[in-house]
């Protein structure tokens, strides 16, 4: 999403499931307006979390004009993917595959994998691209084009996503909570704003947030042996959200346990994961 939209936009981790929400991003070009939606991935879980995630993303494709289903080249796992792709099935969508980590292969390490997917699903496109070296994505991004429908844009040529300040900051936080925490921490954990008070005179941004965990020894984990941990979190997302921002921001964190929040449904709703529901621009 980072690299087609031109703008960061959507978190990054090297862990699975890091999106958790519908987000909408936006490219201009000569001649069409790009409307990107980036869904959770679609994977098995037995929590209301996962399965919220998982509806988010059927539903979010259901009127999309194309759809690209994204694997990684160097880890591709076509029985797992199986299901997954069957899902498309019910969407109006052109399906793309689109193959991610082209750089971290050999080109002929390619031609198996596209071998085993044409088998899998009828798609009308298989792209290889890199997201890192940004190699394909021209390419994907004209292919794309040649299937949209002509209309009027749907948002201002300046706009690059419909998510709130509020929102890109709280995922920053969370972003740097999965960097700097254990693996079993990422999944358990949520960012909300509690207040977000601009001074424009003082060129200062007070932001106050909070992480929700399910376990009191998770709570004791993030902030770490005489704070440590929290602040490094706090650090970090700090300078990102200075950047996002373009003014100074003065960012307090602090971390709350909200025992079994991903099983919640009003836990879900009050974090910010409410019932999946389709998307039309």
């Amino acid at each position: 999403m980072n690299r087609l939209v031109g703008d960061k936009i959507a978190i990054v981790s090297e862990k699975p499931q890091t999106t958790r929400n519908r987000i909408l991003g936006i490219k201009n070009v000569e001649g069409g307006q790009f409307i990107f939606i980036d869904t959770p991935g679609l994977h098995e879980g037995r929590s209301e979390l996962n399965q919220r995630m998982a509806r988010t993303a059927i539903a979010s494709g259901r009127d999309a004009d194309v759809l690209l289903f994204m694997i990684e080249a160097p880890a591709p796992h076509v029985e797992k993917d199986r299901q997954m792709i069957e899902s498309l099935r019910g969407s109006k969508g052109v399906p793309f595959l689109v193959i991610n980590k082209i750089d971290l292969v050999k080109k002929k390490a390619l031609l198996p994998i596209i071998d085993q997917y044409q088998r899998l699903y009828p798609f009308e496109k298989i792209i290889p691209a890199s997201a890192v070296t940004g190699e394909g994505v021209a390419i994907l991004l004209d292919e794309i084009l040649n299937y949209l429908p002509e209309s009027p844009p749907y948002y201002p040529e300046d706009m690059v996503t419909d998510q709130t300040e509020r929102f890109l900051v709280s995922e920053i936080i969370r972003e740097n909570v999965i960097h700097q925490s254990y693996q079993e921490i990422p999944y358990s954990t949520a960012v909300t704003i509690e207040e977000f008070k601009e001074a424009p005179e003082r060129n200062l941004v007070v932001i106050q947030g909070t992480i929700h965990v399910e376990r009191n020894s998770q709570k004791k984990i993030l902030i770490g042996k005489g704070g440590q941990k929290l602040k490094k979190i706090g650090e970090t997302a700090r300078k990102e959200v200075e950047a996002l921002l373009g003014a100074r921001v003065y960012l307090e964190l602090w971390v709350n346990v909200e025992k079994n929040w991903t099983q919640d449904p009003h836990a879900l709703d009050r974090l910010g994961y409410p019932p999946a529901t389709a998307h039309r621009p």
